[in-house]
């Protein structure tokens, strides 16, 4: 019996992860790599040390394994842009990553120049230095060091750079859900826009080709099928078993991702709202995703823990936040890289309100878990107006969703039932489902969703009105947080 492996490269490690043909996971390898702050507001990554850690994942991974590896899937943190030397395959700068801010002045100046309805009508996303467009044109430009694009210049998100290195250099491509994120995209044409590279100066020769998220994009140099790529928030879509219009997960990490599958026709652009693409099968079958980005969850928790040194470990803030009932009016507002979906602002900074006396380390630590919930209100209830029906349940994931409390208070926020997996690496549990689709491991939507099992559901036990109260209280918290970063 073979098994499927996924290599998940996200913000701070690369994870190598094999399940079988029950979607079990069978073997795991993990290593982090460092981050870059050469100035505030500014995350970079060396992409040759991401690379490195899929060597070093893979080759741990691979020689726990009986069984033979009938495909390898990639998923990636999407937004984070490279650029590299075909000729040598080196990086030509350091990556630059998906929180950086580098670009907002510029975002704004596009944004005043009356660009944003042309970028919302084609990639349905907006003017955000998130994205990879600014990205890649800061490289190019002289504030990047003057790279001079021509025919050896490759472009390509993490996914792209991965594809790169695995198959010796011999394929440049990259899945509808990556190429989705960058800006340069039109995902009504499912094709690169030549209006936005001119807008961005991007040449296409450096652009990687576009590809439907499962299926052979080329093989390793070992004879391994790579079969299937998508962005980490569309895997774990695809890994939760979201395949119908209207089911919706969040993924709780560094950031949460809420996405909702809409179906297979792209809807309007909806304010507060991105619209992607959530994948496409080799059957040509399209799924589209409404998503609400929001940029700051659970590193709130390191925060707490590194920066005000308040705990020792993020596991510890559950416990930590249980011997309160209450945060008796206290809210942290994480906005330290500005505020994503739906309020996109740049400019918001993190603002922690209604300080006491009385004001100790357990009411911090429960107004970051509250704020994890909130945030994930505010999306939600702006996919609810925007499909014109509620959301009836969520399915969460990602390395928070271990936390019970968090969980609950969710529910309450929301006031529909909460579902948490017992598989919950569903970000690379969707990478290798696309991967094993593909080569025939799995040979139907119905068959995946069928290897969803439940590990914990979590109901509303909160009030209405209650959880209304808070809710109000954190909006007027969101309010203050604005306007203190100059443009």
């Amino acid at each position: 019996m073979a098994v499927v492996v996924a290599i998940d490269a996200g913000t701070t490690g690369v994870r190598a992860f094999a399940v079988d043909e029950k979607g079990q996971p069978v073997g795991w390898s993990y290593r982090e790599f460092p981050q870059y702050f050469p100035r505030p507001g500014w995350v970079e990554h060396d992409a040759t040390e991401i690379w490195d850690a899929v060597t070093a994942t893979l080759a741990e991974l691979t020689a726990t394994l009986d069984q033979p590896v009938a495909a390898i899937g990639i998923t990636d943190q999407r937004e984070t842009t490279v650029v590299w030397d075909r000729r040598t395959g080196q990086p030509l700068r350091r990556a630059i990553v998906w929180q950086d801010r580098r670009t907002a002045a510029r975002c704004d100046a596009l944004r005043d120049q009356g660009h944003l309805p042309l970028v919302r009508s084609q990639t349905g996303l907006v003017l955000d230095p998130y994205f990879s467009a600014t990205k890649l044109e800061w490289l190019l430009g002289p504030e990047g060091g003057g790279i001079e694009a021509d025919d050896n210049t490759a472009f390509g998100t993490v996914d792209s750079w991965l594809l790169w290195k695995l198959t010796g250099g011999e394929v440049h491509a990259t899945d509808v859900s990556n190429a989705s994120r960058t800006l340069l995209y039109d995902i009504r044409r499912r094709a690169w826009s030549e209006e936005l590279c001119d807008l961005f100066g991007i040449p296409a020769s450096c652009l990687p080709e576009v590809r439907p998220s499962s299926g052979r994009f080329g093989t390793t140099e070992g004879g391994i099928p790579v079969s299937g790529i998508a962005g980490d928030q569309q895997a774990a879509l695809f890994g939760q078993a979201c395949f119908a219009p209207g089911m919706t997960k969040n993924t709780y990490g560094t950031g949460s991702f809420v996405l909702m599958n809409v179906g297979p026709e792209c809807p309007e652009p909806v304010d507060g709202l991105l619209t992607t693409m959530a994948w496409e099968l080799a059957s040509g079958e399209v799924a589209y995703a409404y998503e609400g980005a929001i940029f700051v969850t659970g590193a709130a928790v390191q925060w707490l823990r590194d920066g005000l040194g308040l705990i020792d470990d993020a596991a510890e803030i559950e416990a930590l936040a249980r011997t309160i009932d209450d945060t008796e009016g206290v809210y942290l507002v994480p906005a330290f890289t500005g505020l994503g979906s739906p309020y996109w602002d740049p400019y918001a900074r993190g603002t922690v309100v209604g300080l006491t006396r009385g004001t100790g380390r357990a009411h911090l630590a429960r107004a970051a878990l509250e704020a994890m919930a909130f945030q994930t209100r505010d999306v939600i209830e702006s996919m609810s107006a925007a499909c014109g029906h509620p959301v009836t349940a969520l399915r969460a994931d990602g390395g928070a969703s271990v936390n019970d409390l968090l969980l609950q208070l969710q529910a309450d926020q929301l006031q529909v039932p909460v579902a948490r997996p017992r598989v919950q690496e569903t970000t690379a549990l969707g990478a290798a489902y696309l991967a094993g689709r593909a080569e025939g491991v799995w040979g139907s939507l119905d068959e995946l969703a069928g290897h969803w099992a439940l590990d914990a559901e979590f109901t509303p036990k909160a009030s209405p009105a209650g959880a209304d109260a808070r809710y109000a209280g954190w909006r007027r918290a969101v309010e203050r947080s604005g306007g203190w970063a100059v443009p």
